[in-house]
């Protein structure tokens, strides 16, 4: 996650998404502006993620804090395709002014250094579909073949730059990637969408909501893919709104989301459990007091659901693991939040948090265990990655 373009005073909730991106060393800061996180992303096709969903267990996990090869820098994505397969990328501080973009591979045991990616990857999301097909996204789209990393221009938009803040793939060799294109700044970016065709980024037409941005994607199947996000506000509206698109095979159709009365609200992070089962997570705001957000589609209508009411709760990811338990992280800061799904209360209640900033999160298909990563929340920008585990 690299520092956004503009950052907002603490208190304005405006572009929260946008201000995601890592927070590295001031004397970085002009080499990094340029670059623009949705840190769920599907691991292999979509279908295969849709399974039933088994009932929950007893909560008796740790998350417990991985050894990784990094001294200094950030992780800002992370992606499993099982208990002996994942990855994370981000950045390893080589000194004051210097870093390298990395990706880092889990065999089962530890993690190593697998590759370092081109320069000027800045990555901020990632896309596992196999050990030989991996995108990552950031301030430039990069393909893993399971030898080499290979650049893939985006498609022109006359808005301006794209960066893209996430990318999910798809059934076929197809990818999406979403994020925002900018003439100048995050002020003047409007909400863009791209889709890998298995050649080269196609753009994708998209209704006019204004300026704004995308920060999530999920894909259910060829024909049902959402992405989220927020529209900005102007001096006569919420200062933002959560933005919910859908595309049914031909067309983006913007979807109203259940948003708060008088509040700012975004949506940061999306995972589908099936058709008429999809989760969406991120905060909303009055004035300078923030707390979580989340809504669910049934297949008909977005709702929202009763969250905690925890201070700088704003919630970045959501994502079921295998024994039914429906978890979404997030925090401010140093301050970490994990909510868990009280489906038979219908809530959302407070859980055991992973203990680092969370950047990254991810499920692990068919197991109980979980990833995040992102750095520790004591020192300065120590690159960190912990495992929830099920004691049982």
């Amino acid at each position: 996650m690299a520092p956004s373009p503009s950052s907002p005073s603490p208190t304005t909730p405006l572009r929260e998404p946008a201000r995601r991106r890592a927070r590295l060393l001031p004397a970085l800061a002009a080499a990094v502006a340029t670059a623009s996180l949705a840190v769920i992303s599907l691991t292999g096709d979509p279908a295969a993620s849709a399974q039933p969903a088994p009932a929950a267990a007893a909560h008796t996990g740790t998350w417990q804090r991985t050894q990784v090869p990094l001294e200094k820098g950030d992780l800002t994505a992370v992606s499993a395709l099982s208990d002996t397969q994942a990855w994370a990328v981000g950045y390893q501080l080589k000194s004051a002014t210097s870093l390298d973009a990395v990706a880092l591979r889990w065999d089962g045991t530890a993690w190593t250094q697998e590759s370092t990616l081109p320069k000027n990857s800045f990555p901020q999301a990632l896309a596992v579909r196999s050990a030989e097909d991996i995108w990552v996204v950031g301030s430039a789209t990069e393909h893993w073949d399971g030898k080499s990393w290979t650049t893939r221009a985006l498609d022109r938009d006359p808005a301006g730059r794209v960066v893209p803040d996430a990318v999910a793939t798809a059934p076929g060799g197809q990818a999406w990637a979403v994020g925002r294109a900018m003439a100048r700044s995050v002020k003047d970016g409007v909400p863009a969408i791209q889709l890998w065709d298995g050649k080269a980024w196609k753009r994708q037409t998209l209704p006019d909501v204004g300026a704004g941005e995308l920060n999530g994607v999920a894909v259910v199947a060829p024909d049902d893919v959402w992405a989220v996000g927020a529209v900005y506000g102007d001096d006569e509206k919420p200062p933002q709104t959560s933005l919910l698109l859908h595309w049914n095979g031909t067309a983006w159709k913007r979807i109203a989301a259940p948003d708060p009365a008088d509040a700012a609200h975004w949506l940061s992070g999306i995972t589908p459990l099936g058709a008429d089962d999809i989760w969406a997570v991120g905060g909303s705001a009055v004035g300078s007091s923030e707390r979580p957000y989340a809504v669910h589609w049934d297949g008909t209508k977005w709702a929202a659901t009763t969250t905690p009411d925890v201070a700088d709760g704003r919630l970045r990811s959501v994502g079921r693991s295998a024994d039914g338990t429906i978890r979404a992280v997030g925090g401010k800061g140093s301050a970490p939040v994990t909510l868990r799904w009280n489906a038979p209360d219908k809530r959302w209640d407070m859980a055991p948090g992973p203990g680092v900033v969370v950047r990254g999160f991810a499920t692990v298909p068919n197991s109980s265990r979980l990833w995040v990563a992102g750095i520790a929340t004591h020192g300065d920008l120590v690159p960190a990655v912990t495992r929830y585990t099920d004691a049982r």
